[in-house]
């Protein structure tokens, strides 16, 4: 594609503002609804330092995008990778195409990103990000070169170090999370929770339906100790901080650490930006299969000329190419999207369906329903990875598309296939899935054996923490909390305590393993 096709100062020349304007026509056609979509072209090296910064070149200065940027930079020039597009979470939605590009990947891109915009506004685990998410980035690193202005650049570089390996310790279902209901100041306590009795059965009664029997069946110096140890053990809990689990471990911290003013400020920036992103990672397979789904379809509907479709083609089998022992998102997505219009299409659900024990009459079933579009916009709007799979990703689907598990030979060191089964094949990819494939950890104690020592409990999903990352993690939350820090957990099927005391790791034995 010719130079004369970009304009330097990266707005849109007229010959991209004529096809956005095609592309958007064919967007409205098939019912996306979308946010005022803004494209710039901007050369590889612009692309890259974007991409580095997560989109958002307006953030905070730190080493890693840096890094990021020069990894980025030197995969495309070796051709390991290539960036098409960049496409942003907000209102508009910006978006950046690559100069160099030819016309029909543009083209591909537009459409592409038409499908993004879509997701993002109708989606619901984006309803509650914020889509000015750009002045706030901007605010954020405006704060953070104030800090190391005032508290030197090392030092503020290595507490952001610090919080960015334990960004990931949030509860991802916080924002959906009602307040809880609270009585008004004004609004007097109930008669018996003033006075500090038990609602509800008196503990350690057993039912007993002889009157002349209650004395030896509830002895009353056994109730009253009963009522006395519960009474204590509500005591001790409501002294108790947190008084259950807590999954937004980052939250936490920021409220309860020792933390001087800029410390806490610049870990609420961490945390309010990772659960931003949050949403971006709980639909990756589904975000990038519904943007797939729909450039694929615009183009080869609507937008794509006879002498295009070679090129297209190539790019389009580019982005949906499966590696050796990787899940591609594009790929997974996209035909997901279609085994589910194909079924509600042709009624292949329902309990009769599911009955239906021929082979042949499956194969052949169509109740002619066209259902499926409908279908799909319903999925785009509810679901999210997990439950997208866990849902949708059937027998018939893990068969047609040759799902395997796989392993890797000791002798030979190649990966091998394992087995065809359906149950294990999901499995194994929900694990994946369910929360990142990341453990579950939670604050269980901040004054833990009355020595304010911070306990964290990791609750065990059948895969055991690798050490090498318990200890850093527990050495960074113990550099943000300042005291010991401990994790309860299960290695080898037996309950440990993995304790950092600012000097060495520890392990010891544990009665019971931490349960939530």
């Amino acid at each position: 594609m010719s130079k004369s096709l970009y304009s330097p100062s990266g707005q849109l020349p007229p010959a991209l503002r004529d096809l956005q304007e095609e592309i958007k026509s064919y967007a409205d056609e098939f019912g996306l609804d979308t946010f005022p979509v803004v494209f710039e072209t901007i050369d590889y090296r612009h692309m890259c330092e974007i991409a580095a910064y997560g989109g958002f070149p307006v953030r905070y200065p730190h080493w890693r995008f840096g890094m990021e940027y020069d990894h980025m930079l030197k995969s495309h020039t070796y051709g390991l990778s290539k960036i098409y597009e960049l496409v942003i979470n907000t209102n508009p939605c910006y978006a950046y195409l690559l100069e160099g590009n030819s016309f029909v990947d543009q083209k591909l891109v537009m459409a592409h990103v038409y499908g993004h915009c879509d997701f993002f506004k109708n989606n619901y685990f984006f309803s509650h990000t914020d889509r000015r998410m750009i002045d706030g980035m901007a605010n954020n690193a405006s704060r953070v070169r104030r800090y190391m202005d005032r508290q030197g650049v090392s030092n503020v570089e290595t507490f952001v170090d610090t919080c960015l390996s334990v960004d990931n310790l949030i509860d991802p279902w916080l924002p959906f999370r009602r307040k809880e209901s609270r009585r008004p100041a004004s609004e007097p306590a109930p008669a018996a929770e003033a006075s500090g009795e038990t609602l509800g059965p008196e503990p350690g009664r057993l039912h007993n339906t002889r009157s002349y029997l209650e004395g030896y069946i509830n002895p009353p110096e056994l109730l009253a100790a009963q009522k006395a140890k519960k009474k204590q053990a509500d005591e001790a809990q409501k002294r108790k901080n947190p008084p259950h689990p807590e999954r937004d471990v980052l939250g936490f911290l920021m409220q309860y650490a020792p933390l001087e003013a800029w410390e806490a400020d610049v870990l609420g920036i961490i945390r309010e930006e990772a659960y931003y992103f949050l949403p971006q990672m709980q639909t990756k397979i589904m975000n990038e299969g519904w943007a797939t789904y729909w450039h694929s379809r615009i183009m080869t509907t609507r937008a794509l000329r006879d002498d295009e479709l070679i090129d297209y083609a190539d790019a389009a089998s580019g982005v949906t190419a499966m590696g050796p022992g990787q899940l591609n998102p594009y790929k997974l997505g996209v035909e997901l999207y279609r085994h589910i219009e194909d079924r509600w299409n042709t009624g292949r659900f329902g309990k009769e369906y599911d009955e239906c024990t021929s082979l042949s009459q499956r194969a052949a079933w169509d109740k002619k329903l066209g259902l499926g579009r409908q279908k799909l916009y319903e999925v785009r709007r509810m679901h999210n990875d997990v439950t997208f799979l866990d849902e949708f990703f059937t027998e018939d689907f893990c068969r047609e598309q040759k799902f395997f598990t796989y392993k890797e030979n000791r002798r030979t060191g190649r990966l091998e296939i394992e087995g065809r089964e359906f149950s294990k094949i999901k499995q194994q990819i929900l694990q994946q899935l369910s929360n990142f494939g990341q453990p579950f950890i939670y604050v269980v104690d901040a004054n833990y054996l009355n020595r304010s020592e911070l306990l964290l409990g990791h609750r065990h999903e059948g895969v055991d923490l690798k050490m090498d990352y318990a200890r850093d993690t527990l050495r960074n939350v113990e550099r943000i909390w300042r005291r010991p820090v401990s994790i309860l957990t299960v290695l080898d099927d037996k309950p440990k305590r993995i304790r950092f005391d600012g000097a060495e790791i520890s392990m010891s034995d544990e009665p019971a393993a931490f349960r939530v």
